[in-house]
């Protein structure tokens, strides 16, 4: 992920993600999108509709990205859990990034578990980042202690 480009980068994948949330799959798609970023793991940006019916809403919050534009927040649901703000999308992707309009973004860590191709992630470390780690990537990762102003 130190090979990761800076600004970020979008590839499609057609690794089977799925996300499990109150112990419900809310999602099981092969079509999604990594973005790649410089001392970040993947974050993978799924299609909305790919979520079973009721598994997000509109949270409050929002942030802002240099590179993507401004974000706004999901609730998700499954199996009788409320993950409040534990999604996020942006409605008008800035240029360059209109490929993940339409898309959605877990953090990992706020689910039960999500998974790549059949592995589980582990959530990137602190609590605004948004990343995917699976086998394939290695560290340090942004969020790690000592690593906020990189």
């Amino acid at each position: 992920m130190w090979s990761y480009p800076r600004p970020p980068r979008i590839e499609a994948s057609t690794e089977r993600i799925r996300i499990v949330l109150g112990g419900e799959l809310i999602l099981d798609t092969v079509d999604s999108l990594r973005v790649l970023e410089t001392s970040h793991p993947p974050v993978y940006y799924v299609p909305q509709a790919a979520f079973i019916q009721g598994a997000l809403e509109p949270a409050p919050g929002s942030s802002y990205c240099e590179f993507k534009g401004p974000a706004q927040y999901l609730t998700v649901r499954g199996g009788g859990v409320v993950a409040e703000a534990a999604a996020w999308f942006y409605p008008e992707p800035a240029e360059g990034y209109g490929a993940l309009s339409g898309r959605v973004a877990v953090y990992p860590g706020r689910m039960d578990y999500c998974e790549v191709a059949g592995e589980r992630v582990r959530p990137q470390p602190g609590n605004f980042y948004g990343g995917w780690i699976t086998g394939r990537v290695t560290g340090p990762f942004k969020g790690e202690p000592g690593t906020m102003h990189w």
